[in-house]
């Protein structure tokens, strides 16, 4: 029985947010990072539908206030319950694929990318909504350590990720990289998987996910965050990062064209100093637009006229994210896309 990891681009009902409130992470800056939910969740109601994980009822009615007042459509929002210690959908939401042609959705084990924070109630977000009946494709949970972040694919079999990540000793010890490799074609349909040994942010706690580093546009194409500044400490990695995607070549052979994204200023944590992983690579696609992650820096609309180019045809929206990165990711992180045909048709 055959697996299909879908790509981003694919026709969507929605989108999956995980609402922040005052017990997670968020709680010192929570009216700012409110905000910045409310501005994705306005975008995306304006093309799609949104499924919002909140606390209870009065957290929903607040949800619903926030997005009408950023003049959003909470109509087209669906509410699920469940208990979060953080609100990083990518990684704690279900993966979409295709088996055996039929809608289903992966449940894998979330650890806290590598038991580096608790994780428990956000690895049981997916089961709790499934068994609320939330969802409208079957959910298969899958006792592997795997994150959303982790994966970019082409739609087509090929995935991109990097060694530093899916071969972390504190995921899936057991495996080596042969491992991983037959559970990404078990799970996933991954006929082959390119591998990244370089690029890392500074700030980052997921040993280099993918989704902040290089991204799939299209089957042909990958957007990759580069660096310009040979004084930025990730000058070398970031170059060695590129010269390992001129290398990569298409299922046919052929080389990908490649399309740079420029490079943020350094930001800062206001209270630590702690330098943040601002990174342009971490957009996310969805119906008719690309939601991309904006600084307050010059090179935001670079990074517009570069997304711009790479999807044609696709609005780029710049959305604030300076709130986000304060929690080390930033909006791809926060969202997880659910394909059309994958929730009930009732919003």
């Amino acid at each position: 029985m055959a697996r299909l990891m879908l790509p981003e681009w694919t026709d969507q009902w929605g989108v999956m947010l995980t609402w922040p409130h005052a017990g997670t992470d968020w709680a010192d800056w929570l009216a700012e990072t409110e905000a910045v939910y409310a501005a994705i969740a306005r975008e995306v109601t304006r093309r799609e539908n949104l499924l919002v994980v909140a606390q209870d009822n009065a957290h929903a009615s607040h949800i619903r206030n926030l997005v009408a007042e950023a003049g959003g459509n909470p109509a087209r929002i669906r509410f699920g319950t469940a208990p979060c210690h953080d609100t990083w959908a990518r990684d704690h939401g279900p993966i979409a694929v295709r088996h055996d042609g039929k809608p289903e959705l992966l449940d894998f084990i979330f650890n806290g990318w590598g038991n580096k924070w608790p994780a428990e109630e956000d690895d049981a977000i997916t089961g709790r909504l499934a068994r609320a009946g939330v969802f409208g494709a079957p959910v298969r949970r899958v006792e592997r350590v795997m994150e959303g972040g982790a994966l970019e694919t082409d739609g087509a079999g090929t995935l991109l990720t990097t060694r530093r990540c899916l071969l972390s000793p504190e995921r899936n010890p057991e495996l080596d990289e042969a491992g991983v490799e037959a559970l990404l074609a078990e799970w996933l349909g991954a006929g082959r998987v390119l591998w990244l040994d370089h690029g890392h942010l500074e700030g980052d706690d997921t040993d280099s996910h993918i989704d902040t580093l290089a991204r799939f546009a299209d089957a042909r194409t990958l957007v990759y965050q580069a660096c310009n500044d040979p004084a930025d400490s990730h000058f070398t990695a970031l170059a060695a990062m590129h010269a390992e995607l001129e290398a990569l070549r298409t299922a046919d052979g052929r080389p990908y064209r490649l399309i740079a994204l420029p490079w943020p200023g350094a930001r800062h944590d206001p209270v630590t100093g702690q330098r943040l992983p601002a990174t342009y690579a971490n957009f996310l696609i969805i119906n008719g637009a690309v939601l991309a992650p904006a600084y307050a820096d010059p090179a935001d609309a670079q990074a517009r006229d570069a997304l711009a180019q790479a999807f044609p045809g696709r609005e780029v929206i710049m959305i604030d994210c300076r709130p986000i990165i304060r929690g080390f990711g930033s909006l791809h992180c926060i969202t997880m896309q659910l394909p059309a045909g994958f929730m009930p048709e009732d919003v």
